[in-house]
């Protein structure tokens, strides 16, 4: 989706950087979250101030969830799951700044970030279980392990592809239908398709970390 203004765009012109828009947001939405979590923790006090308690209401929910979804065992994981989720959910919002592109409404960066999670699925796996890890892919009967590895390998395979395409369709989506609405009535129209935006925003940023969670979780998972 083509804005009219981006920017970021304009700054990566004058400087003659030759990077994709989706690289350039990317590193604003990085450049946000570093900001928040300097901001939230350059002062920490056993009376937090209004960034530390924001930051720790964030952060207290997703370790709630993570140990819904995923038990005890998840809790190593929290760095990975809440990074992804802060940084989906930052990236989705940006669609909604004027001039700022959704890294997110990018293909590139969302199989980025589920490649991440597909290879980091399989590393916690054998780590875990080392070789007893194929036990997953071969099913409860012996005699149908070889038909099971390849509908398991197939479904695997596809988790990424999943994960990519949903975030980007509705992402993307989006973003078309806010460019109709701010072109059809630019004043007050767009006002409540933007709340539907960041509703939008949320949800797909949890449904991509809900899905991680139940990826790992399953890797953790002892074979039958």
């Amino acid at each position: 989706m083509v804005h009219p203004f981006m920017f970021l765009d304009w700054i990566a012109g004058l400087i003659n950087l030759h990077v994709g828009e989706h690289v350039l947001y990317t590193w604003l939405a990085m450049a946000i979250l570093l900001s928040g979590a300097w901001l939230a923790g350059r002062n920490i006090s056993m009376v937090p101030g209004k960034m530390q308690n924001f930051m720790e209401a964030v952060m207290g929910g997703f370790d709630s969830l993570i140990e819904n979804v995923m038990g005890k065992d998840g809790k190593p994981y929290f760095p990975l799951i809440a990074t992804i989720g802060m940084f989906v959910l930052v990236s989705n919002l940006l669609g909604l700044v004027p001039s700022c592109f959704p890294p997110t409404a990018s293909l590139n960066t969302n199989a980025a970030l589920a490649l991440t999670v597909f290879f980091m699925t399989h590393y916690i796996g054998i780590k875990k279980h080392g070789y007893h890890y194929i036990q997953h892919f071969m099913g409860p009967i012996i005699w149908l392990a070889p038909l099971m590895i390849i509908i398991e390998i197939l479904s695997h395979l596809v988790r990424p592809i999943s994960l990519s395409l949903r975030l980007f369709g509705n992402m993307y989506g989006k973003e078309i239908v806010l460019m109709i609405f701010f072109a059809l009535v630019p004043l007050f129209m767009p006002i409540p398709i933007m709340f539907l935006g960041v509703l939008i925003s949320m949800i797909q940023a949890f449904v991509f970390v809900l899905l991680s969670m139940i990826y790992i979780a399953g890797s953790l998972e002892e074979a039958h």
